[in-house]
């Protein structure tokens, strides 16, 4: 049929043309903008993927930043501590040359006071004056904040908490009391060694965690000379005495596996008495009965001993490491260390020790803001009235610090207790080394870690990313070669069939 009205062929041409230049333009923005989904009806779910994903990548690249600002917060803090460990150092020199009294001059004492006072200044304007953008890292800001401390804590340091809600209760539960090493010297009840005037010596070698010392008494010496003749040497030994009714208990000076009392009677001089005994295992205050826990003087001298014991606990039900009476835990959630008092430690107990109700230092490490994805870490106040806190053994309940040590106060060089006072600093640069090793270890293992593991992360979701939503440029070009020769053949189609109507004039004559 030759028809002029409807050319088919035509409208066949145009059609097929217009679906050929669809795909040329498609292969041609593909090309242009490099993605393969440039609006939703290109592929509607491969979109919907595409942008979960540009945004994770984005959230990622995000959390990395953030870690490596961490790094560089607490690169600042660890300059100051550094320079705070270095004071400190100098200022147990200090201590030990001014300890030579003979030897010094009482204005070369007060020319050592005076650099003890400029140290401590020091220390108290490194603390105020270390900031990262105005915001001060070592004055305690970032510390924690607590309530309602327990009477049953005489110390206690946060590290690092994660909660939800306004506060955190942090709660003791001790399964296992802790315990001196003791023993007891059954000498009878006179009151007075009596070797029924033998004229021989009691001689004995007391030992503890500090060292040993041998020691020999008389007949007739009383209870209380022997133990003020063996507390006269607890700073070498670790062991105190105190007489008690038919004799002298010695007891460990701390409490704690790493703590022991250890008696050998070198010579019994003939002494009167029931010997060495042990006390019960379940009952710090009550001797044993079970015979094989008692000892004659004339079958000691090998020794006995008996080691004191760790308390046993858990920290809001994480089993606790514990050391003598001390306990901590660390563990994502919570990085505390928690002193107990004695009489806590000693029995048997579950209580609330504290209450955090904010502070430390809150870094976001993951993509995600949630607790996870949060990591809380505490930087403590490195003041002098903050460092080196120390109970005084003689006056249980007050404390001295690094503060003490300066002009006119009980640990000062001139006139004051020079041994309490290096204990104070010793212990300072503890504190202050432990907390440069928790930092470095922040830094290292779990900065360190997050932006590797978040590079890794973003690598492999933009891998996926670009699958979904990326164009394929040899595919599309191959494509758009593919589209140009269709199209081009169907411009020329049209042409043709365009042309075919005029075939009907030839029926016209």
């Amino acid at each position: 049929m030759t028809r002029i009205n409807t050319n088919v062929q035509s409208l066949i041409a145009q059609r097929v043309l217009g679906q050929n230049n669809f795909q040329l333009n498609t292969s041609l923005e593909r090309l242009s903008t490099g993605l393969r989904i440039n609006r939703g009806k290109d592929d509607p779910a491969g979109l919907i993927a595409s942008e979960n994903l540009r945004s994770e990548i984005r959230s990622t690249n995000a959390a990395i930043s953030n870690a490596e600002r961490a790094d560089q917060v607490l690169n600042i803090a660890e300059g100051g501590l550094q320079e705070v460990s270095g004071l400190l150092v100098e200022l147990q020199g200090l201590l030990t040359s001014t300890a030579s009294k003979a030897g010094l001059s009482k204005e070369e004492q007060d020319a050592n006071q005076v650099q003890i006072d400029s140290i401590l200044q020091t220390i108290d304007r490194i603390a105020g004056q270390t900031n990262f953008q105005g915001v001060k890292l070592l004055n305690g800001n970032f510390d924690y904040q607590t309530s309602a401390v327990n009477s049953n804590v005489s110390q206690f340091q946060v590290n690092g908490a994660k909660f939800k809600g306004d506060s955190m209760n942090v709660d003791v539960n001790i399964t296992t009391s802790a315990q001196r090493g003791q023993l007891f010297m059954d000498l009878g009840g006179a009151g007075e060694l009596n070797m029924n005037n033998t004229g021989s010596a009691f001689t004995v070698e007391i030992s503890g965690s500090l060292g040993s010392r041998q020691l020999q008494f008389s007949s007739g010496t009383s209870f209380a000379a022997i133990q003020d003749a063996i507390n006269t040497f607890s700073d070498v030994t670790g062991v105190v005495a105190s007489a008690e009714g038919n004799g002298i208990k010695l007891a460990s000076s701390e409490f704690g596996s790493n703590n022991f009392v250890s008696l050998r009677v070198v010579n019994d001089g003939n002494v009167q008495g029931g010997g060495i005994m042990k006390y019960d295992s379940g009952d710090a205050n009550t001797l044993s009965t079970d015979p094989n826990d008692t000892t004659a003087f004339s079958a000691a001298n090998n020794g006995v001993r008996d080691r004191g014991q760790d308390v046993v606990a858990n920290i809001n039900g994480v089993m606790a490491t514990a050391n003598g009476r001390t306990i901590s835990v660390n563990s994502d959630m919570l990085d505390v260390r928690i002193n107990l008092t004695e009489d806590s430690a000693t029995q048997l107990s579950n209580f609330t020790a504290f209450q955090i109700t904010g502070g430390g230092a809150d870094f976001q490490l993951g993509s995600k803001v949630d607790i996870e994805g949060k990591v809380s870490l505490g930087i403590s106040d490195v003041s002098s009235r903050k460092l080196g806190s120390i109970e005084d053994a003689d006056n249980l309940g007050k404390f001295f610090n690094l503060s003490d040590l300066s002009s006119g106060r009980g640990l000062n060089v001139v006139d004051g207790d020079i041994g309490l006072a290096q204990e104070v600093v010793g212990k300072a640069i503890n504190e202050v080394a432990s907390q440069r090793g928790r930092l470095g270890a922040f830094q290292s293992n779990t900065i360190g870690a997050t932006m590797r593991s978040l590079a890794i992360a973003v690598e492999n979701t933009e891998a996926a990313q670009s699958v979904i939503r990326d164009a394929d440029f040899a595919s599309e070009t191959a494509a758009l070669t593919r589209s140009q020769i269709l199209s081009q053949a169907s411009i020329n189609t049209l042409s043709l069939a365009n042309q075919s109507p005029q075939n009907a004039l030839a029926l016209l004559g």
